[in-house]
Formats: structure tokens, sequence, C-alpha cells
């Protein structure tokens, strides 16, 4: 107990680089997120996807050895008619290799889906040690400082910031690793956040990257 009240609060980083994403690997770090902005082609994909109305719930382990890209070719297959399939599926390859080579990673939980309303409405944390998540297009995942909630009443509504400013939000194309309770030396530090609930008739398109070994 007096180890965790002796630790530093756990603070976020941001940033324009993908580098800032190995800023998660620090103890007092419980978030890092890479703000990049989509180029169009993808954009234009994603926007065509969720415009067609169709759903979308995948859900896959990778073992993170041989071949496995290719094993991924299939992804959203019942889009690979539209332009921009190609694109998309090198974008999240090229996600899940530098998810698995920061944290030598041998096994990953890849998920991809549409949404039409959120998984999570009330603020929580993740028992995981680490997750990637990364909106492609629609409202993206919100969050909060440390101090901005009790973390004694999560999942409480009562107990949610009343003031909007205190809660942060991520933008459609960024990358965000969110550290868990499970992270070694992270305990009752997971990083708070929620599911944004979209708007009525809006979709949003979320992929996550778990570390499972």
């Amino acid at each position: 107990m007096l180890a965790l009240q002796l630790r530093p609060p756990p603070r976020q980083v941001l940033g324009a680089s993908p580098a800032v994403l190995a800023e998660v690997l620090l103890d007092n770090v419980n978030l890092s997120v890479w703000q990049r902005r989509l180029p169009a082609h993808l954009e234009d994909f994603c926007q065509q996807l969720l415009a067609s109305g169709e759903p979308l719930a995948e859900s896959r382990v990778i073992e993170c050895e041989g071949v496995w890209r290719s094993g991924l070719q299939d992804l959203a297959r019942s889009f690979a008619g539209l332009e921009g399939h190609a694109a998309f599926i090198a974008d999240v390859v090229w996600l899940v290799e530098a998810f698995r080579e920061l944290l030598d990673a041998q096994r990953v939980g890849l998920r991809l889906r549409v949404l039409d309303k959120a998984m999570c409405p009330r603020f929580h944390v993740d028992h995981v040690p680490i997750r990637l998540v990364s909106t492609y297009a629609g409202v993206a995942s919100q969050w909060l400082e440390e101090g901005a909630m009790d973390r004694r009443r999560l999942g409480d509504p009562a107990a949610e910031p009343g003031d909007a400013s205190r809660i942060h939000a991520l933008q459609a194309g960024d990358v965000a690793l969110l550290k868990g309770e499970r992270w070694q030396g992270n305990e009752g530090a997971g990083l708070i956040h929620r599911s944004p609930q979209p708007q009525e008739g809006e979709r949003r398109l979320l992929l996550t990257l778990d570390w499972l070994a």
C-alpha cells in the first residue's frame, strides 16, 4: 500500500510521431497516443464501409511468427470490393507489427468491429496488461486524467465528471496504447476511459489489439 502511495500519479503523453507510442513503456505513463490523420484514401474507404450499413465483427488470434501477415489479407473481406481495401489491410498489418515489436509479443488478439452504440458507456479500467485502440472512423474513445474521478467509484454514473472539459477524447485515426491493471507495476493505475455514444444513425469502425503472450 505504501508503495502505491509513494508512486507518482500516472500521466498521459500525446504526439504527432509514432515514436510517442514507446512512451507507454515508462513506469508512470498509462496512455500514449499517436495523433495521426489518416490518408484521404483510407478515410474514404472507412466512410464507404460505414455507409454501406453492413455489419462487421471479426476477432482472431495472431501467432506472430512465420507468415502471419498473409493471414490478415482476408480481414473485412466482405468489403474487398471497395477501393482502398488493400491499403486498409496494409495499415492494420503495420499496426500489428508495431505493437508486436514494441512488446516483443508472440500472440496478439485482434478485434475489428462496426459499432452503433457504446460498448462500455461507463468510465472504467481494463483488466488486461495493455491494449491498442484505434477508431478508423466515427467518434473515438474518451479518457480521464488522474484525479478527475474517484477510482473507488468506477462504474458509478453519479461519480463521473460533471465538467465536460475534464473529459478528453481521441480522434478518428489516432492510435492509442492504454495500460490496464494487469501491466506489472501499474496496479491501481489503469487508464480510466469509456466508449463514446454515437449519435442516432451514426456508426464507428474500431480496431483493438491485445497482448496475449
